[in-house]
């Protein structure tokens, strides 16, 4: 696989300073444009339909883990009502090596401040984030982040064939 540089579209900028902030650690950037990744995702995600999904992880087996999914599960629906919240699920489906429910996002915004709860009130539950690009496989794969214990997916699923 090649990877095509980060990079591209910057190949006759300006070298950036090697300067300091005033905290004599991080780099000074001077100031530019504003990304359009905090309105947009970035290609090759798909925003058609939704642009992530969060895929909530409990080992069904484990009545303390239960309860506290389901309680999560219903915290997320009263804190985030405007995203896509499916069914509690108390057993493994599709890919999924474990229980789970599933969250989607639609905008930047919302990826990065569901995300940025999830770090601090998942529990003991993990959390599979993955882009929708049309390429299922390498969402799961590639492009899958974690939060928290990471588990092996049936990715064979996911495979066009």
């Amino acid at each position: 696989m090649s990877w095509e540089s980060p990079l591209e579209g910057f190949e006759n900028a300006e070298p950036l300073p090697e300067k300091f902030n005033a905290d004599g650690k991080s780099l000074y950037n001077p100031p530019g444009p504003r990304s359009s990744a905090y309105d947009e995702f970035p290609k090759p995600i798909d925003p058609s339909n939704n642009g992530f999904d969060f895929h909530i992880y409990y080992m069904q087996s484990v009545p303390s883990q239960a309860k506290f999914a389901k309680e999560l599960h219903e915290r997320v629906r009263r804190e985030f009502p405007e995203l896509r919240i499916y069914r509690f699920w108390d057993k493994p489906v599709g890919p999924h090596p474990v229980a789970m429910f599933e969250v989607n996002t639609f905008t930047p915004h919302q990826t990065g401040a569901l995300f940025s709860w999830l770090v601090v009130n998942r529990g003991p539950c993990s959390v599979l984030i993955h882009p929708n690009t049309n390429d299922a496989y390498r969402d799961h794969t590639e492009r899958v982040t974690w939060i928290g214990q990471p588990w092996p997916l049936n990715t064979e699923l996911l495979k066009k064939h």
